[in-house]
């Protein structure tokens, strides 16, 4: 290849963004137990073609096994954080990974707190995105929540995967 095409090629490989090398879009949120305190928090950031790494860190919390989930709306009012609302579901899908017709966008997998009630991890929100005016964003016009439930999600029980009553919640903020 010489001359013009290989002029326009060049040209056009160095002016498409570099989506990996661009500033990740972060969130935050403070996680508050039924009482209102604060037990913890969450860092959200976008990754590149995936969705959505929610890094978690929580102390003196009930061990055992708890569901995890995204709610459909940006408020955490103790006790029982309804709300929060149902879980996040823009395409309207039913709940459970296990459900043939598909998850929440919402959805996340089981936490095991150890017995010392601290738990660090994370996990990745393939459904879900930060950026403001796409499609599954978690900031739309009433924003969303990170809630932990008493317990375990079965994967498949409508419409919350009988994981028992909210425990823990947070706002997620730019």
């Amino acid at each position: 290849m010489r001359g013009p095409t290989l002029l326009a090629i060049v040209a056009v490989l160095t002016t498409v963004p570099d989506l990996a090398a661009q500033e990740p879009l972060a969130a935050r949120a403070d996680l508050i137990d039924a009482q209102g305190r604060k037990i913890g928090e969450a860092t959200l950031l976008e990754t590149p073609y995936s969705g959505v790494r929610i890094e978690l860190d929580i102390a003196d919390q009930p061990p055992g096994v708890h569901a995890f989930h995204v709610h459909e709306t940006g408020s955490c009012e103790p006790p029982a954080f309804e709300s929060a609302g149902g879980h996040y579901a823009p395409r309207g899908n039913v709940h459970g990974f296990l459900n043939p017709e598909g998850a929440h966008a919402g959805d996340l997998l089981n936490l095991r707190i150890p017995e010392t009630g601290r738990l660090r991890t994370e996990q990745l929100a393939s459904q879900v995105t930060l950026r403001p005016d796409a499609p599954n964003t978690l900031f739309d016009d009433d924003g969303s929540a990170l809630v932990i439930h008493a317990g375990p999600d079965d994967y498949r029980s409508q419409p919350a995967g009988d994981a028992g009553p909210p425990i823990i919640c947070g706002v997620i903020r730019r």
